[in-house]
């Protein structure tokens, strides 16, 4: 059952060229506190589907034995870092790939993302641009396809419950898929028909460091990779079409087109940008309008802060930029929620941390969801408070951790704009109240969703 597990983990490190292999007495020459291997071929992989999801796992090992910590994923020694502090000290040059990309790539297969350091630059500088242009190019369509929303929300009785991960799913589909892709997806089925593959081949990926079962279902697997092969086909499809001629419609594919990639480079980086695009924006717009059901007071402020940026003047990009408070609720949604919970690097040269000794070659895990719930970092760490962002020190932490500033990945700064527009739509407009008695359980994947669907309720405020 975990075979596809140890295959997601061990293909990683192959990947970017590790062919170490490690023994128990390795971890002894480490000195690093955890846990030995439960089973002698899978490690700690039964104590990870035990706990439920890697961050779980993560969260239970860190408490037992502190900010660094080891164990066993098959016969590798994975580290793995819980604190601010320790996250600072990690020594690692290779500093121009994404570790939540890196993952991605991994468990996809692709393999043109190990490139040298002026490689991997360029292609990040490519991916920034695309989020800049293509945001900029289409800033009207994304207030559009948010004003499509308020106005169906507006046609609901108040006492309607609205499904609303399945509406942000929806809205994160249409947003990404135009702005990314073109056009094409101008008609609805095909952004069903992407969305269908895109969940087809996401519900897989999002399990491969836990569930094994993929390779021991012949008809899931061929869903998977039939669903992936489509994706591509439509990637390929618009880079050939985009490749040498100008279009008035600047999309992010554009970017990476009329850089110096090959194709095959063009396809991985737009499938890994449109595959944590469409996830992240669509689960960050989720938590956010949760977060806001039940935090009367910050709704107000968020409300108070948009009529007195807008007015009753339009929506524009310049008076977005103004909008601080959503802003930091926006980073505190990332927080509270732990929305990527956990990356990971490979260690390119040997590291210390504290007095521990990281070998070269060692996978290293971000436990970013440990890491954002530190109560010596996040003071009151499990309540919802934006105004935690007014202290320059704290948004200087989250930004050193990934999730805002020069080193926010792409996807999450593109996701930060679509919400930011969406926000400013519905709150200006709406209520959002949350349903008596719901009790939203979080599941911890790749990206952290909720396990069920979360509902709210909407009034109008004229």
């Amino acid at each position: 059952m975990l075979d596809f597990a140890i295959f997601a983990v061990t293909f990683l490190l192959a990947l970017v060229g590790a062919v170490l292999y490690l023994y128990p007495a390795f971890r002894q020459a480490a000195g690093i506190p955890g846990i030995t291997p439960t089973e002698e071929k899978d490690g700690n992989l039964p104590d990870i589907v035990n706990s439920g999801s890697l961050h779980e796992f993560l969260v239970n090992l860190h408490e037992r034995y502190g900010p660094v910590v080891s164990f066993w994923f098959g016969r590798r020694l994975v580290v793995s870092l819980g604190t601010v502090d320790v996250l600072k000290q990690h020594i690692n040059p290779n500093k121009t790939l994404d570790p939540f990309e890196t993952m991605l790539k991994s468990l996809l297969r692709y393999q043109s993302g190990g490139g040298n350091v002026s490689e991997n630059h360029m292609r990040k500088k490519l991916c920034e641009n695309g989020v800049t242009n293509s945001l900029k190019s289409n800033f009207a369509l994304l207030l559009k396809l948010s004003e499509e929303l308020l106005d169906k929300w507006l046609s609901y009785p108040e006492t309607q419950h609205v499904p609303l991960s399945q509406h942000m799913l929806g809205f994160a589909m249409k947003s990404v898929t135009q702005m990314v892709m073109g056009s094409t997806f101008e008609n609805d089925q095909e952004v069903i028909r992407f969305q269908k593959n895109h969940g087809t081949v996401w519900s897989e990926i999002g399990k491969g460091f836990l569930d094994g079962s993929l390779d021991k279902n012949t008809t899931r697997k061929k869903q998977y990779e039939d669903a992936l092969v489509q994706l591509e086909s439509v990637l390929r499809n618009i880079i050939k079409e985009r490749k040498g001629r100008n279009f008035s419609q600047h999309i992010f594919i554009d970017s990476l087109v009329q850089g110096n990639l090959n194709d095959q480079q063009i396809l991985e980086d737009s499938m890994i940008f449109s595959l944590a695009s469409c996830i992240i924006t669509a689960k960050l717009c989720t938590w956010a309008i949760c977060f806001l059901t039940t935090s009367e007071e910050v709704q107000k402020k968020l409300y108070e802060e948009i009529n007195q940026v807008f007015g009753n003047g339009p929506i524009t990009p310049e008076k977005i930029e103004q909008l601080r408070y959503c802003q930091h609720v926006l980073c505190e949604t990332v927080r509270t929620a732990k929305l990527t919970p956990v990356s990971a690097q490979l260690q390119d040269i040997e590291g210390k941390i504290d007095q521990f000794i990281i070998p070269r070659e060692t996978l290293v895990l971000y436990a970013l969801g440990v890491v954002l719930q530190d109560p010596n970092t996040w003071p009151s760490p499990h309540k919802f408070d934006p105004d935690r962002f007014d202290d320059e020190l704290i948004m200087k932490t989250f930004s050193s951790l990934g999730f805002s500033g020069t080193r926010e990945c792409p996807e999450l700064r593109f996701a930060y704009m679509v919400t930011t527009v969406l926000l400013s739509v519905l709150v200006k407009r709406l209520h959002l109240l949350s349903v008596e008695g719901q009790v939203i359980e979080t599941k911890y994947e790749l990206v952290t969703s909720s396990r069920e669907e979360a509902w709210i309720t909407v009034s109008k405020r004229y």
